[in-house]
């Protein structure tokens, strides 16, 4: 029921208020903490985003430290995620690296039934809890969301251009960097690319300067063209595990105790779909709202123009890989949407919803039958459309050779890894 009473709405405004804010004068020597999820993406926007003077530094902390410090200041029965996250940014905040009044911390809001939502109201009480009320913490969203609440960080059109551009360009960077680190021949070079890559980006979006299309396909052929040379040892047949989960966890190597790296040490090719799969999810599912709940057709129609301009930048890159011929493509978004509804329907779509078992989908038909499927702790649509889906892909697609990992603060990792070599004992 609405809750009409003017009572409310000024205790609302209130605590608003009360909250402490990022200004403009904080730009100049705040440091903006943010917790990793995306090493590469994440740490290409935070290089980006020191061309518009905030200092952003990507956490790479790990460690049980963390883990405890969520279980400390989060209720037990949240996610995992919430907890690795929180507990990554209290870490730092105590670690005495920082000056506790000189920095601010970041958090995305995905304004959606996820408790994602929430972690930031969970990050306040726990600032407060300890003492750190005063620290400043920024809402990223673009629900509407604490939309006034820090004015010293704003987002210009020019600035959400560059960074779209950048997830484009940070997706090719981690699909590419994949294919190389598992073959290549000087140990480090894989890492060098990377790093080649993303000063390249970093030098060409500079400021307000508007960005043209033409630079960005530059940008793609100089990725392409940097980790073509790479030296790669392919003789050796390396098997190909595809990694999909909820969104934290499939991608922080904190949230999967590096599972990238133990997937390399036991000699297979990791396979992790991008983000831009993500968000395309995120904005087909505006579509089809209209269809299911009968929501708004215009925002139905601004969302199914997007959703095609987006399909056409991940087609550019799909017919520049395919052109250069060194490296696997990705499979088209709007072919593996269709291709999952064999599977599950699209009105799956709470947390990653119908995007995972799509990923799945997405891997198999790639030739990637070996597939683990990370479950974080607390995460039941991920539960739900992840591992409960498994037997219906396994239907669809035999060959399918999925094993799906629990990842929780009381989890063994011998046990995890246990599991996945057994999955791997019987792998192609």
């Amino acid at each position: 029921m609405q809750n009409n009473d003017p009572r409310h709405e000024t205790q609302a405004e209130g605590a608003a208020a009360s909250r402490p804010q990022f200004t403009e004068e904080m730009r100049a020597d705040y440091t903006i903490l943010v917790p990793n999820m995306l090493p590469v993406q994440l740490g290409l926007l935070c290089r980006l985003m020191k061309n518009y003077g905030y200092h952003m530094e990507l956490l790479h902390t790990e460690g049980p430290n963390i883990a405890e410090q969520g279980l400390r200041n989060v209720h037990n029965d949240t996610c995992y995620p919430a907890l690795l996250v929180i507990g990554q940014l209290m870490d730092a905040i105590e670690s005495g690296k920082y000056d506790v009044h000189k920095i601010a911390l970041i958090l995305p809001q995905t304004g959606g039934g996820c408790r994602a939502s929430n972690y930031i109201h969970l990050l306040r009480k726990a600032l407060a809890r300890n003492g750190y009320g005063f620290i400043p913490v920024i809402s990223l969203n673009f629900s509407g969301l604490e939309s006034d609440e820090n004015p010293g960080f704003k987002l210009t059109r020019t600035m959400l251009i560059q960074v779209a551009y950048a997830l484009l360009i940070g997706d090719l960077i981690m699909m590419l960097a994949n294919q190389c680190r598992p073959y290549e021949v000087v140990p480090g070079s894989t890492d060098k690319a990377i790093e080649i890559c993303m000063d390249a980006v970093t030098a060409r979006f500079t400021g307000e300067r508007k960005v043209r299309y033409s630079e960005i396909m530059h940008l793609y052929r100089y990725t392409l063209a940097a980790f073509g040379k790479v030296r790669l040892d392919k003789s050796r047949k390396k098997k190909k595990v595809g990694i999909v989960g909820e969104i934290y966890v499939k991608f922080s190597p904190l949230g999967n105790n590096r599972l990238e790296e133990f997937l390399l040490a036991e000699g297979c090719e990791p396979v992790l779909p991008g983000l831009m799969d993500f968000c395309l999810y995120c904005i087909y599912n505006a579509v089809i709202d209209r269809d299911l709940y009968g929501r708004d057709p215009k925002r139905a129609a601004t969302y199914r123009l997007v959703y095609q301009y987006v399909l056409g930048k991940q087609a550019d890159i799909i017919r520049l890989m395919k052109k250069d011929g060194r490296f696997r493509p990705p499979m088209p978004f709007d072919e593996v949407r269709k291709k999952a509804r064999a599977i599950i329907g699209e009105g799956v779509k709470m947390g990653e919803g119908w995007l995972l078992p799509a990923e799945m989908v997405e891997l198999i038909c790639e030739g990637v039958n070996n597939i683990v499927c990370t479950q974080p702790f607390g995460c039941l649509p991920n539960h739900i459309a992840g591992k409960g889906m498994i037997r219906k892909i396994r239907e669809v697609y035999p060959q399918a050779n999925i094993v799906a990992v629990d990842y929780d603060p009381g989890a063994s990792k011998i046990n995890q890894e246990n599991r996945i070599k057994l999955m791997l004992s019987s792998a192609e």
